[in-house]
């Protein structure tokens, strides 16, 4: 899947939640969960992927990662338990 996206990777159900963008989530979750993301990710364990959203363009995917950063924490969890309730790790259902 190469496809503009935001995503959110987190230590654990309501644990330190990392957002970033990319055009290939499936490798950029791989390399999270392997701990080859150096930074935030790495420091807090950030190893599941608990939400993402596909974008048209690269533009619009850093415009929303902007909107989502720029939030409280609340917002993070919220945006987090509308789609995945159970904080399951949407990893496995990439194609």
């Amino acid at each position: 899947m190469k496809q503009p996206c935001v995503y959110v990777m987190a230590s654990k159900r309501h644990g330190a939640p990392y957002t970033c963008v990319t055009a290939n989530l499936p490798r950029r979750a791989f390399e999270h969960r392997d701990g080859l993301v150096k930074g935030f990710s790495e420091k807090y364990g950030c190893k599941i992927l608990v939400w993402y959203e596909l974008h048209e363009t690269m533009i619009e995917a850093i415009t929303r990662e902007k909107q989502i950063k720029a939030g409280s924490r609340a917002k993070k969890l919220a945006l987090i338990e509308a789609l995945n309730p159970e904080w399951k790790d949407l990893f496995e259902t990439l194609a």
